[in-house]
């Protein structure tokens, strides 16, 4: 898993079907101190995260799971919030 700040939203009219109905967020990677690292992604958003929040989010395998519904056998999503942060405990 990785932390992220979401930072925005993506609006997409046409896109894959696996899509369609989902949330598209802009999340910015952080490190535990909160400050940015990397560049900025697309996520797929499973928990109702809003723009300002840190989020956990995965890739690959885990965020293709993590949407998934029984009528969706091919799902093209590549990365997913599937927590908000409280807190960073350090």
């Amino acid at each position: 898993m990785y932390m992220a700040k979401v930072i925005g939203s993506v609006v997409s009219t046409q896109k894959d079907p696996s899509l369609v109905g989902r949330k598209l967020m802009i999340v910015q990677p952080v490190n535990s101190d909160g400050q940015a690292v990397r560049h900025q992604e697309v996520a797929a958003d499973s928990v109702g995260a809003g723009v300002g929040e840190y989020v956990l989010l995965v890739r690959g395998a885990g965020a293709r799971r993590a949407n998934r519904n029984e009528e969706t056998a091919r799902d093209v999503n590549d990365c997913s919030i599937v927590g908000i942060i409280d807190r960073f405990d350090k």
